[in-house]
């Protein structure tokens, strides 16, 4: 299976100027989802964030995905949601989301926490952080190795978190990450997000062959 990007916001954003950064992003190539990941913000803004940037995502046949708040993701009715070992419950996710739309669970560094979620349903886990981030302060560090015995013994996707940009992505992709994470390797990346994701295709095109 080829890599591909799983695309997060950054955790605040003025909406106009985002929209139009997220349109030039998702032009750069394929994008497999985009995760609205907003902190310290009102459960209306984010109804308002996330229903304005719904149909730029589903446009350029991307997912939406909805960070933290299954209740939120049904209002709005997002593609999935993306729940972590804080949150909401596997469980009480899946019910909310109904049987056919997408919940990913945080595993941090932890295998243990992956089979258990991949077990209960999950339609995908992740791992990390693997790099420093200014994104979010990491409270477990992951190792590559925790991705190639993940692709040796289990068929649920994986998806590496953490600090990842162009540079230091690749060594995650040889190692079986199904999908990168990348925040702040898209949005601050030096010639703009477009560049940041049409790199990000060429590095898993490379991998791939």
């Amino acid at each position: 299976m080829r890599c591909r990007l799983y695309l997060i916001t950054p955790p605040k954003l003025d909406l106009e100027p985002f929209a139009h950064a997220l349109e030039d992003a998702l032009s750069g190539g394929d994008v497999a989802c985009v995760q609205l990941r907003l902190k310290d913000v009102a459960d209306s803004e984010i109804l308002r964030i996330g229903a304005a940037l719904k149909p730029i995502v589903q446009a350029a046949d991307a997912a939406l995905i909805i960070n933290d708040r299954p209740d939120l993701a049904v209002r709005l009715d997002a593609d999935g949601v993306h729940v972590g070992q804080g949150d909401a419950s596997y469980a009480q996710a899946r019910r909310l989301m109904g049987k056919d739309r997408i919940v990913g669970v945080t595993c941090h560094n932890s295998r243990d926490l992956g089979y258990e979620a991949a077990e209960a349903g999950a339609d995908y886990v992740a791992f990390g952080a693997f790099y420093p981030t200014d994104t979010k302060a990491p409270s477990h560090w992951a190792e590559a190795e925790i991705l190639s015995i993940w692709q040796e013994t289990m068929e649920t996707p994986c998806v590496a978190i953490g600090g990842i940009t162009v540079e230091n992505g690749e060594a995650l992709v040889q190692a079986g990450a199904d999908f990168l994470a990348v925040s702040a390797g898209v949005w601050a990346h030096p010639q703009g997000p477009r560049a940041a994701v049409a790199a990000f295709n060429v590095l898993f095109d490379r991998a791939k062959a």
